[in-house]
Order: C-alpha cells, then structure tokens, then sequence
C-alpha cells in the first residue's frame, strides 16, 4: 500500500473531507492509500459522523429519573424502573428535594433488587447488541485479498502444521464454529481447491446425537454423504464439567483437501510474510 506524507495539509483536507461525507475510517484509508497509523493524526479533533454516534437515550432516561423523584421514589425504585446505575441516578436528580424515607419490608427490597438487576442487563444486553451490529457494519464487502489475508491467519491458528522432525504438508482444519466453517469454505474455493478433492469428518462426544450432527455438517457444505469419514465418538471424561450439550451441540468438523502439499507450502508462506509486513509496520511506527 502505497505511503504518503502524513503531515501534507493537502491529504489532511482530502482526509477531514471524506470523513464530512460520512465514510469510514476504513473507507478512507482505501480511498487515499494509507495505513490506520498514518490516518490518525489527519483526523484528529475531527469528529465522527453522526451515523457512528450512540442514541441519545439518557436524556429521556434523566427526565423520567427527575419525574419520579419529583413523585417521591427513593434512588433504588428509580434504578430498578429505569435500568441504570444509581450513580447516574444520583447526578440527575441530586437537585431535587429528597423524599421521606419509608421502611420496607425484605421481600420489597428483595423484589426492588432483582428488578435492577434484571432492567441493568437488559440495558447491558442492548449496549452489547448496538456495539456489535455497528462492527459488523463496519466490515461491509470483503475484497480478495482481505479474504485471503484472514483465511490465511484462520488457518494458521486452527489448522494442522507442518513440523521439522515430522514433514506432514497436509491441509487439515478443525473447527466446531459454523460460521468459521463457512469462512474457510470461501477461502478454499478462493484459493482454488477444487470441492471435489474436498474431505469431511464429524468429531463428537459419545452420548451426543451424532447422527444429526452428520446432516446438519452435511447440508452446511453441500457435501455428498460419500464425502464424509467415519465419525469419531470422543469419550467423556466424568471428571469435566462439560457445557458445550444440548440440541446445539454439533461437535467439531474436519476438513481435508487431498493433494495439498503445495497448498500448505503456500499458506505457511503466506502467513510468514504477514508476520514480516506486520513487524514491518510496527517498528516503522516506533521509528516514525
């Protein structure tokens, strides 16, 4: 990726212009040709576009507070109605006169607990849930080489390695996440393994139902059954407390291409040169 001058007040405009229009911080590094460290200081004190921008939501949260300690609630039933913490609770309405204290019995204070506790999750759960779909956004469409790059490091960090004293250049992945499955699916067929040198085999606890964890793998490749290994059944240990059970509990699924001797020279290839470039770009940081 070709560098420019960071400190170039022509590429700081090009920069705060684009973000204006709404783009990406990765938008933006595409659109000029720079890396993250080089974007940084052309942004700064340029704030983001409205679109990355939470909800306002405690300001409606901070005049409900205000009303119902205008009513007399005491900070506890204000946290339990609202679902937000009592410090925040506390700035809002600490203007306000302070209501008579009322005695409650153990099983109103027991029931006002648990309504905050559950209304702070809920709030948690939410807060998780935007900040995620906002990553999520973020990504957008994957270029070849971003497919490859990430393939390349799944692989690295799941699949089967080749050793110096045991010289086995197989391409073998393991892996019980159906979306990671889905993701190196995409990576073989960019790379160009042909899906019919393509081998399956279900690896699941004994005792779990491992006739449906074949056809749930199977109809999540589109392999034919004939493409699938034996099943192998792992023997529990009763000493470990197992969580992964249930109806969604699938096991893990490996995944072979035969012929892969060059395959697998040109993963770990691949991934040595990131880890170089990596390296590279970081002592260049320290050094910049």
């Amino acid at each position: 990726m070709e560098q420019r001058d960071a400190g170039s007040d022509d590429l700081r405009q090009q920069a705060v212009a684009l973000r204006r229009q709404g783009l990406s911080t990765r938008r933006i590094r595409e659109e000029l040709g720079i890396d993250n460290w080089t974007l940084r200081p052309l942004l700064a004190g340029e704030p983001p576009p409205e679109w990355t921008k939470r909800p306002r939501a405690k300001d409606d949260l901070r005049e409900r507070a205000r009303e119902l300690r205008r009513q007399g609630w005491t900070y506890d039933r204000i946290t339990a109605e609202l679902g937000c913490s009592r410090s925040s609770v506390s700035l809002w309405v600490r203007d306000l006169p302070k209501p008579e204290r009322q005695r409650r019995s153990r099983e109103e204070a027991s029931e006002i607990g648990k309504r905050a506790w559950e209304a702070r999750l809920q709030t948690r759960e939410a807060e998780r849930q935007r900040t995620k779909g906002a990553a999520r956004r973020e990504i957008g469409v994957l270029t070849e080489r971003e497919l490859f790059i990430a393939g390349v490091a799944l692989y690295w960090a799941e699949g089967s390695k080749d050793k110096p004293y045991a010289r086995r250049e197989r391409v073998v992945f393991v892996n019980s996440d159906p979306g990671v499955i889905r993701l190196y699916l995409a990576w073989l067929r960019l790379v160009g393994a042909p899906f019919e040198r393509l081998r399956f085999a279900v690896m699941i606890h004994q005792g779990a139902d491992a006739r449906a964890a074949e056809e749930y793998w199977a109809e999540l490749t589109g392999a034919d059954e004939s493409a699938f290994y034996k099943t192998t059944l792992k023997r529990h240990n009763p000493k470990t407390v197992r969580r992964n059970t249930g109806e969604s509990y699938r096991g893990c699924l490996a995944v072979y291409v035969l012929q892969a001797a060059d395959l697998y020279r040109r993963i770990e290839g691949t991934w040595y040169g990131i880890v170089e470039a990596a390296a590279s770009a970081h002592d260049s940081a320290h050094l910049g």
